[in-house]
This record gives structure tokens, sequence and C-alpha cells, in this order.
């Protein structure tokens, strides 16, 4: 049991930051987290046009999704994450991803 609970710490902890990057995959945790998660309705400003010229900015998105989880890098090597709003293997927000990182937690939390 504690094998596990080490595991499933160091995950969480990568997540969160604890990694070559220092850089949180979730979003609104610590002072670097992605800006641009390729999420539709996030890319939105809170007035005026929401369309294809807003997803496609470069900019940063303007609703914050705070708590939502990208998908990480593409390897082992944190440096292969690109915070693009393009890049939806890296920085798109999903249900699936989401739902293993609250397991996780609610895992630690029934087991500390």
């Amino acid at each position: 049991k504690q094998w596990y609970q080490r595991r499933v710490r160091g995950q969480i902890n990568y997540i969160l930051g604890d990694n070559s990057r220092n850089f949180s995959y979730l979003i609104g945790f610590g002072n670097k987290y992605p800006l641009r998660p390729h999420h539709g309705s996030s890319s939105c400003p809170s007035t005026g046009p929401c369309g294809w010229n807003e997803f496609n900015s470069a900019e940063p998105n303007p609703q914050v999704l705070k708590g939502a989880l990208v998908g990480g890098p593409k390897s082992a090597d944190d440096s292969s994450y690109v915070d693009s709003r393009q890049d939806y293997i890296t920085n798109e927000v999903t249900t699936d991803y989401n739902a293993g990182f609250q397991s996780a937690l609610a895992y630690l939390v029934a087991n500390e």
C-alpha cells in the first residue's frame, strides 16, 4: 500500500510542477501553468466575437480554466510540451485526464 501511495503522490507532484520545467500542467496552479489550453470557450473574450480568429490567436486564453488538467508532454522529456492552443495532443483539456487526476487525489485523501 505504501508503494502505491508513493507512486500516486509522485505523479500528482509531477503534474503540479515537481518536474524538470517546474511547470504545473494543472491550469491556475502555481506560478507557471498552461495559458493557451486547446479549449474553444476559454479562448473567447468576455464580450465581442467568438470565432476561429479568437481560437487561432497566439495570445493567452482570456478565460482561465482553473483546475483543468492539460495532456502534458508528448514524451518523458518535459521539453516536448508546447503551450499552444493548436497542439491538441499536449494542451487539450479532456474529461479522461481530469477524471484520472481526481481519482488519484481521492485515493491519496482516503489513504493518508
